[in-house]
């Protein structure tokens, strides 16, 4: 019936325009596809306003050459349908334009297919959303979102209420039309003490558990983010449990409010909301509005849902009328003489005020900026003021406040005209955080436990709790730890965190962020560092350098070394004469020659080989030593036992599962390294750190890869402490805490990373090599010393004879002169004296 009423309206237009010209050729058409969802109340709204507002234009406009001609197609309310009648519309019909209804999905889908047709796609009332301004053909006709954001932070703000909670629609179009004033919530101060989520299909049952938890909490002001139809439901179930009465306060989004319909039939709802204070977007009343609505009213005569019983336009009718008309002024603009502007350009060019004021699209958006409050009293409303595109508040449409006062009084719940009194976070109760907390105590520098004697309860510690600890400190939590026992595999963790939302609230402990997980729950910015690490002993021994080579090799060299010299020896022997002579002779040369054929020198350009050719190997390493170890299907490999992680990194790599070991804790870690039972450990950062801190000295980590997202704190879905939360560790980390408290609990002494490659060489890597090079001379030295003794020896004997002798004599005549002095002018005395300076 209702695709007949609007066919009746599209070909009426037509027929009139045909009557009044006398010829068909004198008017162009242009067409616009419509898809709605024809099965809502609101769909029926927009289509039926649409085909009105086109048919008023005409009248008032019966010279303009063109004619904007509808084709409808029924959505269902299915992105998948409205996207098919979409392109049945730009295939079969040939459209120029689309009009789509309110839901994000739909918008988004028939953005993109607008985007590549070239056709603009004009969206009513679908949310604001900063995914959408990636399309150039995309115009979206809905409420300004940040003014409405600024205007219910104000207001809550105006009645000195620090803490709301936040009733909200569990569906993509609310979620996401809700994040902005949540931002602005944080932003500017006002706390979001809990927020709870319903559905189209939640029972009472289900709202009266959920309503009953936030009442036990203390909360008595509620930010409501829901359809009429939920709506409905929640605020009779929230009258019996007493949270309409006096003390309470609830707000209605600007999003909640449009959604309303005035129409019969639904007293009892309406009376159950009595008190409530609601933004809705403002309409300016004229006659123009209201000669509409009476003709869009009567129209209603042929509809058979007598069901809806419809007693005025929503908001998005008024802004479909609007839209109806820049449509048609636009297309009459396109077919104008020496104008070559495209139909998109012309609606974003239009000026003119239409029934919901002065309408003009910027930044291809059409936004209503302003919004009146309204009071809901009985079943019916009363206005109490305005928030105004400027910031500021007035109880009249042109004189402005900045603060709550220039309101007028509103009847809050309980028929009271006092205002509630609200509580902040600090008076009302503390919420329970019940937090399962991973339990294997293998790395209590992570994450440890111990139950109190006393109380019973679980005390937990580590840098893992610290950091959580630290990032909760502001929220007026008290946290019981709960033990997870379902071992080291998280994702049964994550899973039983999103399967029992009763009974626990998050979950804490070394716990890395995976996609897999996040399908399942919340995680907050990573608090540790990203990806993973391999950890190796430091190569210390002093005969480093004899490594690169095996023992056979080296055996094998040699070998060759002195076969090279006898076949040498062989064929110059009998012509050369440096290969004659003695065998002690030939043999020494034959050795000679066969090892200098190594560096054509002496043995100390042998170490000067060694030094260099290692230089060259070390900085080959600096590409190589990385990819060698990960490839490698020789040595053994540890990892964390049970680690999802570290095993799915393993399975990434060529190493053979035979090599790969699985450990236990640090300690184990330590062991299996310095005994040699395994050659590297492949693990996440954070357990690595907690090695390299206890024995910084004895291994060192291969720079690590990004190939994890670190640990990070679970919550469950939609929980508004991950947002929190996430903040508090941005800051911890910007002020530096997070690295100080990483010291504290690892005792890191840097630098203990290798940037993918060995250590540099040093002088005590070599101490080996040094002490053969000086031995080797030592012994040289010595040869030619025994060689030198030798042949002298005769003459070196003398000479110790002669001057032991002349030592001798003067030994004698200084101790007789010494028991038995001269006198100076005694003849033999002065002889002696001569003699004994002459013998000196």
């Amino acid at each position: 019936m209702f695709l007949f009423i609007l066919n009746y309206f599209v070909l009426g237009q037509n027929d009139n325009v045909n009557e009044d010209s006398g010829s068909q050729q004198e008017r162009v058409k242009i067409r616009v596809g419509l898809v709605l969802n024809l099965g809502s109340l609101e769909g029926k709204i927009v289509g039926s306003s649409v085909s009105i507002a086109l048919s008023d234009f005409y009248a008032n406009n019966n010279d303009y050459k063109t004619r904007v001609s509808l084709s409808v197609r029924n959505s269902q309310g299915e992105p998948l349908r409205a996207l098919a009648s979409a392109v049945d519309l730009l295939q079969t019909v040939g459209v120029e334009a689309i009009i789509c209804g309110n839901s994000l999905q739909e918008t988004k889908l028939l953005a993109e297919i607008g985007e590549k047709a070239g056709v603009p796609v004009i969206s009513l009332n679908s949310p604001a959303s900063l995914s959408l301004r990636k399309y150039s053909n995309l115009i979206q006709v809905t409420h300004d979102s940040s003014s409405e954001a600024r205007g219910i932070t104000a207001f809550i703000h105006g009645f000195e209420w620090n803490s709301v909670a936040l009733v909200y629609e569990d569906e993509d179009d609310w979620r996401e039309s809700m994040q902005l004033m949540v931002d602005h919530f944080h932003e500017n101060g006002v706390c979001i003490q809990s927020k709870v989520g319903f559905t189209v299909s939640s029972n009472e049952e289900v709202m009266m558990d959920q309503l009953r938890k936030l009442k036990d909490l203390g909360t008595t002001v509620f930010v409501v983010h829901l359809s009429e139809l939920v709506a409905t439901h929640l605020f009779p179930c929230a009258e019996k449990l007493g949270m309409m009465g006096e003390g309470f306060a609830w707000i209605l989004t600007v999003k909640s409010m449009n959604s309303f319909h005035e129409r019969t039939g639904h007293h009892f709802a309406k009376e159950a909301m009595e008190g409530v204070v609601g933004f809705r977007s403002y309409i300016p009343m004229s006659k123009e509005l209201q000669n509409f609505t009476s003709r869009w009213r009567k129209s209603l005569a042929f509809e058979e849902t007598a069901e809806f019983e419809i007693t005025s336009l929503s908001i998005s009718g008024v802004w479909a009328h609007d839209v109806a008309w820049a449509l048609a002024r636009a297309a009459e603009v396109t077919r104008m003489p020496n104008m070559s502007s495209t139909l998109l350009e012309a609606i974003t060019n239009c000026r003119f005020k239409g029934l919901s004021g002065n309408f003009q699209i910027k930044d291809k958006n059409y936004l209503s900026d302003k919004f009146e409050i309204v009071n809901l009293i009985g079943s019916g409303e009363r206005r109490v003021g305005f928030w105004n595109s400027n910031g500021s508040f007035s109880n009249r449409r042109h004189l402005s406040s900045s603060n709550n006062n220039n309101l007028e009084t509103i009847i809050w719940p309980g028929m009271s005209s006092e205002s509630p009194k609200g509580h902040t976070l600090g008076e009302s109760k503390r919420k329970k955080l019940r937090v399962l907390l991973t339990s294997s105590n293998r790395f209590p520098k992570l994450v440890s436990w111990m139950t109190d004697p006393v109380t019973k309860k679980i005390i937990a510690d580590g840098f893992c709790i610290q950091v959580f600890n630290a990032s909760i400190r502001h929220f007026n939590y008290d946290v019981e730890y709960v033990l997870w026992t379902g071992g080291p595999n998280y994702d049964n963790l994550a899973y039983t965190l999103s399967s029992q939302k009763d009974i626990y609230d998050m979950a804490v402990g070394d716990i890395t962020i995976t996609s897999n997980r996040s399908s399942y729950v919340d995680f907050t910015i990573p608090f540790t560092e990203l990806g993973l690490g391999m950890v190796a002993p430091k190569q210390s021994g002093m005969w480093v350098f004899f490594q690169p080579l095996t023992p056979d090799l080296w055996m094998t060299s040699a070998a060759f070394f002195v076969l090279t010299g006898i076949i040498v020896w062989l064929i110059e022997r009998p012509e050369n004469t440096e290969f004659q002579g003695s065998w002690s002779q030939q043999i020494g040369v034959m050795l000679w020659f066969g090892f200098s054929t190594l560096v054509y020198a002496h043995i100390w350009v042998f170490a000067v080989l060694i030094l260099t050719t290692s230089y060259t190997a070390t900085l080959t390493s600096m590409m190589t030593v990385q990819q060698i170890r990960f490839n490698s299907n020789k040595d053994f490999i540890g990892h964390l036992s049970g680690s999802l992680i570290a095993n799915a990194s393993l399975a990434s790599t060529n190493i053979n599962a035979t090599n790969v070991r699985g450990l236990d804790n640090s300690t184990d870690y330590a062991k299996a390294l310095l005994n040699s039972s395994v050659a590297f450990i492949i693990d996440e950062l954070p357990y690595l750190n907690v090695l390299l801190g206890e024995k910084p000295d004895h291994f060192l980590m291969v720079k690590p890869q990004i190939t994890t997202n670190g640990f990070g704190f679970m919550f469950q879905k939609g929980d508004e402490l991950v947002h929190l939360v996430s903040k508090e560790i941005s800051e911890l980390r910007t002020k530096g805490k997070l690295n100080e408290m990483a010291k504290a609990w690892f005792d890191n002494r840097l630098p203990y990373i290798i940037d993918d490659t060995s250590e540099p060489i040093n002088l005590y890597r070599f101490r080996g090599l040094f002490m053969i090079t000086g031995g080797s001379s030592a012994f040289a030295l010595a040869v030619i010393l025994i060689i030198w003794l030798r042949d002298r020896w005769e003459d070196l004997m003398n000479s110790i004879k002669i001057f032991l002798s002349r030592r001798f004599v003067h030994f004698r005549i200084l101790f007789a002169r010494t028991n038995h002095p001269i006198p100076i002018d005694d003849p033999f005395g002065a002889n002696a004296v001569q003699m004994a300076q002459l013998n000196r």
